[in-house]
């Protein structure tokens, strides 16, 4: 009698431990996709196409909230009087970035219309704040 109980014992314990396996398998699975998302913001970055002469053709990659503006704290400062103190936001998403105005008094244009709520950004899109423009890039 204590044979059969060791044995099937012995046969839940197996199929735990095959259990445990799928599921350690596909989160395992699930960290590798989601990884392969965050790469894909790192791919895409923004150049200063237009603008003042010590700007022009600086690349800066999406990969954290960038704020553009006149105010001396923005990460993309722009002495400009067109821009407002903070004018536009990128923020990086899962599958891309997105583009807001932050209320700003001349507006911010994506392909030559306005912002008025959060638009995605493509690679090839042109962002126009005063008489800065900018380029999403996929570098």
């Amino acid at each position: 009698m204590i044979d059969v109980i060791l044995f099937a014992g012995r046969i839940v314990l197996v199929a735990l431990l095959y259990i445990f396996l799928l599921f350690a398998i596909k989160a395992g699975v699930g960290l590798v996709r989601s990884g392969s998302k965050s790469k894909k913001n790192a791919q895409m970055s923004i150049v200063i196409t237009q603008g003042p002469s010590s700007l022009l053709g600086t690349v800066m990659p999406i990969n954290s909230t960038i704020i553009v503006g006149r105010a001396p704290g923005s990460d993309i400062y722009v002495p400009d009087d067109l821009i407002s103190g903070k004018h536009a936001r990128i923020t990086p998403i899962p599958d891309g970035a997105i583009i807001e105005d932050l209320n700003s008094t001349n507006g911010t244009l994506l392909n030559g219309l306005p912002v008025a709520i959060p638009e995605n950004l493509l690679v090839g899109d042109k962002i126009a704040i005063g008489n800065l423009v900018l380029e999403v890039d996929g570098r």
